[in-house]
């Protein structure tokens, strides 16, 4: 913990990071904590999976302190899932100060949020949209707020919430002190900077620094009517711990999630039309391991940061490469390796150069994989719960049986009947997947954004085109 000592935080807070598992800090962290300790603004361009949560998260501790009198932090996000993770860290953060953290979102009942916004929190973490419910209701005021953070800022512009954004800042003091964080830097997040933020430092983690080294990449080309069937295999021969899988829309989520179940895999799902108190089931239980798979569109994922992910699988392309970095980023996190797996349609195929383009570095192709391969897969995790069941022990009470088993039967026909027993024959139940148009690819090397699920006000930007309706309906 001397490198976090040395950037200048105090022991309250090293402690909780100590107990966090922090080792040492990030580029981000060790470029913006000793600046925003000084107090001054700060424009970062960074993306999910740099740690540039605790990057603004320990400043904004340490320059509330044990002020208790009234909110003094406002962190302003664009989904329910980024704002519930972001209070989550905060409040491990401050686990051992006196300073509570209260997340504010849509689809949670307001009146419940009123009566915890009555206890005053030091630091709200909000979605620009709920915040503004509130400030309209008086139940938010802002007189006294120290420090605000824009986190994902682009994507929030993204999304229609410029002139929330603009409402909110302008309620606040002009003395406060304000971080904007963004993956990218189009003129609109640099016009608000300019208008809301004070002789701001400037830090850059670059994209070649956030996809990590230890993921491995790979593409498999086929066609989508093989696409489940390929995708069940690859879970039998590799077995993920957890895994992360994408969809491209909502419909397709909730046929691959059913489609799993029916295989006996252990999945659920996430996308925009779930309640809130689904989402945060679902994403409870992956993060306890009580699901392996969660299946996934890209906004319902994007800021999700669950630890020991072992394995993402893009069953649809991404839209664009900045998607394609946010999607692999879930796995390969905290000095793990990962697996990143995308399966691409023939006619796909210069959507997928066009990302490799962009993030400078090759996707391998591997080739699809046999029903005989994943049985030999199934065979290979059959063997190692028996050796792990042996270094385990506790095998005394069942030496006497095995013994008069192996005097009545012959060896290797005993052990071959217990590999049987254990091993997952590969499941043929039939299950109807509805096709994807393929991606119209229109990138020459730069990258066009897909419109999120949720967005506020109509997009405007170049649309992906397909052969059905508008890509908004299929979401």
């Amino acid at each position: 913990m001397e490198q976090f000592k040395k950037l200048g935080i105090g022991d309250i807070t090293i402690r909780a990071l100590s107990d966090m598992g922090f080792e040492e800090p990030t580029p981000i962290q060790e470029q913006a904590i000793p600046l925003l300790l000084e107090g001054k603004d700060l424009l970062g361009q960074a993306q999910t999976g740099t740690g540039k949560t605790a990057a603004f998260g320990i400043p904004l501790l340490e320059n509330i302190g044990n002020d208790t009198r009234a909110t003094l932090g406002i962190v302003l996000t664009p989904t329910r899932e980024l704002c519930i993770q972001v209070a989550e860290e905060l409040n491990k953060l401050g686990q051992f100060s006196r300073t509570r953290t209260l997340p504010i979102y849509g689809g949670q009942d307001i009146q419940r949020q009123i009566r915890s916004l009555q206890r005053k929190p030091q630091i709200i973490v909000a979605t620009p949209g709920r915040l503004m419910d509130h400030m309209n209701r008086r139940t938010i005021k802002l007189t006294d707020i120290k420090m605000v953070v824009l986190d994902e800022a682009d994507e929030m512009l993204n999304m229609g919430f410029v002139e929330d954004i603009e409402k909110i800042l302008s309620a606040t003091p002009e003395s406060r002190q304000t971080l904007l964080f963004s993956a990218t830097m189009p003129r609109q997040i640099q016009t608000l900077a300019q208008r809301f933020l004070k002789d701001p430092e400037l830090i850059s983690i670059k994209s070649k620094e956030v996809t990590v080294p230890l993921i491995e990449q790979y593409y498999m080309e086929l066609h989508d009517r093989q696409k489940f069937d390929v995708f069940c295999r690859l879970l039998d021969i590799e077995s993920p711990e957890l895994a992360i899988v994408f969809g491209r829309t909502k419909r397709r989520v909730d046929e691959l999630t059913e489609g799993l179940k029916k295989r006996g895999y252990s999945a659920e799902g996430i996308h925009g039309d779930l309640t809130q108190a689904k989402r945060d089931s679902v994403l409870r239980q992956f993060r306890e391991g009580t699901i392996d798979i969660l299946v996934a569109t890209d906004v319902a994922a994007r800021g999700l940061d669950v630890s020991g992910v072992s394995h993402v699988y893009n069953f649809d392309i991404p839209q664009d490469p900045e998607s394609y970095v946010h999607r692999v980023g879930r796995t390969g996190r905290a000095g793990q390796t990962g697996i990143a797996m995308t399966f691409v349609i023939p006619r796909e195929i210069e959507h997928l150069h066009s990302i490799e383009r962009v993030t400078k570095r090759k996707i391998v192709r591997k080739p699809v994989p046999s029903v005989t391969e994943a049985i030999e897969g199934q065979q290979r995790l059959a063997v190692e719960k028996l050796l792990n069941q042996i270094e385990d022990g506790g095998l005394e009470p069942y030496r006497i049986r095995a013994e008069e088993l192996l005097n009545e039967t012959d060896s290797i026909a005993l052990l071959a009947a217990a590999l049987k027993l254990l091993t997952k024959e590969p499941d043929t139940t039939p299950i109807k997947i509805t096709e994807e148009a393929p991606l119209r690819s229109r990138y020459h090397g730069a990258a066009k954004r897909r419109p999120p699920e949720n967005r506020k006000t109509p997009y405007t930007g170049n649309k992906p085109r397909h052969k059905t309706g508008s890509f908004r309906n299929k979401q």
